[in-house]
C-alpha cells in the first residue's frame, strides 16, 4: 500500500514539475495578450535585425501595455478595383501616441533584402513613408494578397513593401476572432485592447 502511495506521489510531483516548466523557443518570441486570448509570435533577428531590435526595445520598455488593435482590413469591404487583403493592425498609436514622439523611424528592411515573404500569419512593421515605421505592426490573414506587401507590391505607394520580421506560431485562431469584431470602415469599434506584449 505504501509503495502504491509513493508511486502516485512521484507521478503527481512529476506532473506538477512539468506544468511549471516554461516552454522554450529557439528564436526570440513574444506573446501578445488580449481579452480574446494570446497570440505568440516568433521573430527573425537574423533576417531583419534592425526591425527586431527596435521592436524588442519597445516590448522591454513596456510601450505595448495598454495598447490596442485599432485598424482592420476585410476583403469584402474593399473596392473591387483594389487588391483584397485581410489584416489586423495594432500598437500604441491610438492609446499612447505620445510615446512615439521623438522615436526614430526604423530603416526599412525590405523583403528583397531579407528574403522573407508575406504570407498567412506574417508579423510585419506598419509604415506610412520611407523608413517611417516604429511601434506599429500588422498581422496578415490568408495568402490571397500577401505578395502585395512584399518589395515591388501594390500595398505601398513607393513599391518598397513592408518589413516582414516575424510569424504567428500560436494563436491564429485568436487573430481571426479579432478580425471578425465590429468595425467602421477600417477601424475596430471599439478597439481591441492589447493588455501587454511580453518576451517568452
Amino acid at each position: 500500500m505504501h509503495k502504491i502511495i509513493s508511486v502516485w506521489m512521484v507521478l503527481i510531483a512529476c506532473l506538477c514539475f512539468s506544468c511549471q516548466q516554461k516552454k522554450t523557443y529557439k528564436k526570440p518570441t513574444v506573446e501578445i495578450e488580449t481579452n480574446f486570448g494570446n497570440i505568440i509570435v516568433e521573430l527573425y533577428p537574423e533576417k531583419a535585425p534592425k526591425t527586431v531590435a527596435a521592436f524588442l526595445s519597445y516590448v522591454d520598455s513596456g510601450y505595448y501595455k495598454g495598447g490596442s488593435f485599432y485598424r482592420v482590413l476585410k476583403a469584402e469591404d474593399q473596392p473591387s478595383s483594389s487588391f483584397k487583403s485581410d489584416l489586423i493592425q495594432g500598437g500604441i498609436w491610438q492609446t499612447k501616441n505620445k510615446l512615439q514622439v521623438g522615436l526614430p523611424g526604423i530603416p526599412l528592411e525590405t523583403t528583397k533584402e531579407t528574403g522573407l515573404l508575406h504570407k498567412d500569419g506574417t508579423f510585419s512593421l506598419a509604415r506610412i513613408g520611407p523608413n517611417s515605421g516604429n511601434t506599429e505592426f500588422f498581422i496578415l490573414i490568408g495568402n490571397t494578397a500577401a505578395k502585395a506587401y512584399d518589395y515591388g507590391g501594390d500595398a505601398s505607394s513607393d513599391g518598397q513593401g513592408f518589413a516582414d520580421f516575424g510569424q504567428v506560431i500560436e494563436g491564429m485562431n485568436i487573430v481571426k476572432q479579432i478580425h471578425l469584431q465590429p468595425d467602421d470602415e477600417t477601424n475596430f469599434t471599439p478597439p481591441i485592447v492589447i493588455k501587454n506584449v511580453v518576451r517568452l
